[in-house]
């Protein structure tokens, strides 16, 4: 068994922030491969189901994002899932909005999600980075990552970088990172200008 972890804060006053992008990310999955209702589990809400023909459990912790290895380490422990095959879907400051990457382990980075999970369970889980911009300065980080995505990103961005996360959802469950981050941009890829009779005129001597 896979286990998929979107990081986020639980309740509908953080449903649609930026940190929450974890959580959108694994709904989003959860829609795309028709997994069953979501269960509480272990300080966690818990669905499970099937993807590119291997069983997936996925979880979004409600113990706050500060103490998410409190209901991640658990049930991976319980389930004898090795840290290798969780798989951590989180916002990223570091990356453009948008823009997605994929690592095993390393530090936490000042995301205290992270940092819970390496506390609690591991650090060497596989690492989703989904990219969330910066605003700038650190001192603004927290209002940032807190504060709901404009409906401009929704529509621009966000929504069509989780669909592709979900569409590419068997590469990542089946191990192959490199072939998941190739679907999701080119996926995600703006359109192309158009060429020949619908193309700009262009002026003429």
């Amino acid at each position: 068994m896979r286990l998929i972890v979107g990081l986020g804060n639980p309740g509908t006053d953080y449903a649609r922030n930026r940190h929450n992008i974890g959580f959108m990310a694994v709904d989003a999955i959860a829609r795309r491969h028709g997994f069953s209702v979501w269960k509480v589990r272990n300080q966690g809400l818990a669905a499970e189901g099937t993807i590119g023909g291997e069983r997936v459990m996925l979880l979004k912790p409600q113990t706050y994002m500060n103490k998410s290895g409190a209901c991640v380490g658990p049930t991976a422990r319980f389930f004898k899932i090795p840290p290798g095959e969780v798989i951590v879907f989180h916002d990223e400051l570091d990356l453009a909005p948008g823009k997605l990457r994929v690592k095993t382990g390393g530090g936490a980075a000042g995301h205290n999600g992270l940092r819970s999970l390496a506390e609690q369970f591991s650090a060497d889980t596989v690492r989703v980075r989904m990219g969330i911009g910066h605003p700038g300065d650190k001192d603004r980080v927290q209002g940032y990552v807190l504060s709901d995505f404009a409906k401009a990103e929704q529509t621009s961005w966000l929504e069509p970088l989780l669909d592709a996360a979900a569409d590419a959802a068997p590469m990542l469950v089946a191990g192959d990172a490199s072939g998941f981050m190739t679907r999701v941009a080119l996926l995600t890829r703006p359109p192309k200008p158009k060429k020949g009779a619908d193309a700009a005129p262009t002026a003429e001597s």
